[in-house]
């Protein structure tokens, strides 16, 4: 059975992009949550319970709403991990352009100060440590580019431009 062009795409749209090392990073997290946290949360909520009228008990209370955060985080990288179409950069034919996994090193035209980004999937975008989401304003400005390109992008902070110093698939 075929499927038609929109469920296709449908298909497509639901997958979230992740890196290997963000896939693993994410069930090294579900396995910290399951394994300990969930764990350590049950026995609080024991010890809790047994200090005796819970309307008013403030452990109680708290302990719950700790559970309520890991079991959501728990349901999060569930879902993440079951629509992740995970992207090995280093496979793809990449021809030299700006894709989803390369790791990009710029040059700010304004303050001259060089820069080296990853584009990664949402879930494991951390700018602190350069890794930027593909489809935030700098990555959507990155995406298709080569080396050696001058670039313009608006990001909320104002106009940035930049040359394209070097393209890697890592």
């Amino acid at each position: 059975m075929s499927l038609p062009p929109e469920a296709k795409w449908k298909w497509f749209m639901d997958k979230e992009p992740i890196t290997i090392e963000g896939l693993e990073k994410l069930k090294s997290e579900l396995e910290i949550l399951k394994n300990i946290e969930r764990p350590k949360i049950v026995a609080a909520i024991a010890e809790a319970r047994s200090h005796g009228d819970l309307k008013e008990n403030a452990e109680y209370h708290a302990a719950k709403e700790q559970q309520a955060k890991i079991e959501g985080r728990v349901l999060s990288i569930n879902d993440i991990i079951a629509r992740a179409n995970v992207i090995d950069v280093t496979k793809i034919d990449n021809e030299g352009k700006i894709i989803f996994g390369s790791t990009v090193s710029v040059k700010d035209l304004e303050l001259g100060n060089k820069i080296k980004y990853k584009l990664v999937g949402q879930d494991e975008a951390d700018i602190s440590k350069n890794l930027i989401y593909f489809k935030s304003p700098i990555g959507r400005g990155l995406v298709g580019k080569n080396k050696g390109d001058l670039i313009s992008i608006n990001t909320p902070s104002g106009e940035k431009n930049f040359e394209i110093l070097d393209v890697e698939y890592i």
